[in-house]
C-alpha cells in the first residue's frame, strides 16, 4: 500500500488514509502484537508505504472483498433506491449496497445491507441524487437545542473505568 492524498467525497468516513477499524484489524491479524501494529503504523506515518508479508494477506483476502465508487455512483444508488422503494439512504450506505451488487455472488439470494447512517446526516448528496431533503428523525428533530453533558476526565485508563462504573453504576 502507498498513501496518496485524501481526495473529498459524499462520504467522509471513507475519506481516511488509516481508520481505527483497520488499526484494531491489524492487532488481530499480527497476533495481538501492538508493538509490532505500533511499528508499522510508525513506518507508514513516515514512508508512506505499508506492505504485508503474503500469508497475512491471503488471510485478509480470505475474509474481505471490496469494491470502490466514485461520488457520480454513489448519488446514483441513492437515486434508484429512492425510486425503487421510496427509501431515502445515505452516501455509506449507498457505497454498501453497491458493493453487495457488484460482488453478489448468487442473484437468486436475497441481499441484505445494513445502513450505517440516517439519510439526514448528509441532506446535501441526498437531495442532490432525489431531489428530496431529508428531515431529520422525531426522535432527533430538537437534538440541536438539548443540552450537551460530558465529562473531561484524564488520560488514565484505571479512572475511566471507574467514571463509566460509577455512572453505569447510578442509572442501574
Amino acid at each position: 500500500m502507498t498513501a496518496s492524498p485524501v481526495v473529498p467525497t459524499l462520504s467522509p468516513s471513507m475519506d481516511i488514509q488509516i481508520s481505527s477499524n483497520f488499526e484494531r484489524y491489524l492487532f488481530d491479524l499480527y497476533g495481538n502484537d501492538g508493538s509490532e501494529v505500533s511499528a508499522r503504523l510508525g513506518a507508514f506515518r513516515q514512508s508512506g508505504e505499508f506492505d504485508i508479508d503474503p500469508e497475512r494477506m491471503a488471510t485478509v483476502r480470505s475474509l474481505f472483498d471490496g469494491q470502490r465508487f466514485d461520488d457520480a455512483a454513489t448519488s446514483a444508488v441513492i437515486a434508484e433506491l429512492f425510486a425503487e422503494s421510496g427509501a431515502l439512504i445515505d452516501p455509506h450506505s449507498a457505497i454498501g449496497v453497491a458493493a453487495g451488487r457488484a460482488r453478489r455472488r448468487d442473484p437468486h439470494v436475497p441481499m441484505i445491507a445494513l445502513a450505517t447512517a440516517h439519510a439526514a446526516k448528509f441532506p446535501d448528496a441526498v437531495e442532490a441524487a432525489t431531489g428530496i431533503r431529508p428531515a431529520l428523525p422525531d426522535r432527533l428533530a430538537d437534538l440541536f437545542e438539548r443540552l450537551e453533558r460530558y465529562t473531561v476526565l484524564p488520560n488514565d485508563a484505571a479512572i475511566v473505568k471507574e467514571h463509566i462504573l460509577s455512572t453505569v453504576g447510578s442509572i442501574a
